[in-house]
């Protein structure tokens, strides 16, 4: 069992940064897939970031490439989401995922993760 508690939401004016941290408990953090999820009211969850099991790849949807950055901490069993330049359309709810048996072809997909935080609110607003 992973439990996942997400931090770092808030209000930022429109070009600012936030990192969101996202803190796993468990055994074996190197082993999981890591990945950042966000949702708006009446839409589908959608994938932002994803760090791949012993930090073989990480992943990035091309709305935030170049953007944001994930990364992780072994030792903290932390995985951060750094996002810069941010703008109104990143207002979510950003949720933290995680899974030990992700295929490549499938860490864009919400439905694959069997972990998942409370989300924590982005709002990116002047």
């Amino acid at each position: 069992q992973v439990q996942l508690v997400e931090s770092g939401g808030g209000l930022v004016q429109p070009g600012g940064s936030l990192r969101l941290s996202c803190a796993a408990s468990g055994n074996d953090f190197r082993s999981l897939n890591m990945a950042w999820f966000r949702q708006v009211p009446g839409k589908e969850r959608e994938f932002v970031a994803a760090s791949r099991r012993y930090g073989s790849s990480t992943h990035y949807d091309d709305s935030v490439k170049g953007r944001f950055t994930i990364s992780r901490d072994n030792a903290k069993t932390t995985v951060y989401l750094q996002m810069n330049s941010l703008e109104p359309e990143d207002t979510a709810v950003y949720y933290c995922a995680a899974d030990r048996q992700i295929i490549l072809s499938s860490v864009r997909v919400a439905q694959q993760y069997d972990y998942w935080g409370q989300g924590t609110q982005v709002t990116v607003s002047s």
